[in-house]
């Protein structure tokens, strides 16, 4: 055998090695991607459960409780529409992080006050999802920690620019805004926010 033979043997049998080292690292890589984007979406439901738990202890103690140590978030209500099977615990603060869990009250800074309208927001992607499907007419339940019940009925939609949203003012009954990102199914984020308008019973 030549040394031009054993070597080209020798070439071949590196090759495979690095072949299938290669494929090796590629499957590991793989399993790693999966295993992260299988993370998400245990993480959430698990944090869906433990807001679960903190809003029926808010519930029963009648003062917000974290559903984590650490969180900077509290339910402080749950928002409910019968029609579309839909229920969602509301945590405080309206912050980014608050809203990776669920629907957020926005604080309503007009002048005036403003307590007659309550404003809520949540992802078109995940919590909102459900407003694609709201209709006119659909009730709307509000059940706060400290054990206030609200019933609203939807009365509107609207699509407005994030910064053309504007509350009424001095409403003839106390209303609710649910708002999310427009339009649904896009997947960057946009200037326009939709907008399902309640008004209480």
């Amino acid at each position: 055998m030549t040394a031009a033979m054993l070597m080209t043997k020798g070439t071949r049998a590196m090759a495979r090695v690095l072949l299938r080292a290669g494929g090796v690292l590629l499957c590991a890589f793989g399993l790693a991607v999966m295993a992260q984007g299988l993370a998400v979406p245990v993480k959430a439901r698990v944090a869906q459960v433990l807001l679960d738990r903190a809003f029926a202890r808010s519930l029963a103690e009648g003062h917000p409780v974290r559903p984590w140590p650490w969180a900077d978030t509290m339910p402080v209500a749950r928002l409910t529409l019968p029609r579309l099977g839909a229920s969602d615990v509301v945590l405080s603060g309206g912050s980014g992080q608050a809203l990776a869990f669920g629907p957020t009250v926005v604080p309503n800074r007009r002048a005036g006050g403003g307590a007659d309208v309550t404003i809520l927001a949540a992802h078109r992607d995940t919590h909102f999802a459900f407003l694609l499907n709201a209709r006119v007419g659909d009730a709307i339940d509000v059940q706060a920690i400290g054990g206030a019940h609200r019933r609203y009925r939807v009365t509107g939609f609207q699509v407005v620019r994030w910064d053309g949203f504007a509350a009424p003012r001095d409403p003839v009954r106390p209303l609710l805004a649910l708002v999310t990102c427009y339009p649904f199914g896009a997947t960057e984020h946009g200037p326009l926010r939709f907008v399902v308008w309640a008004e209480a019973l």
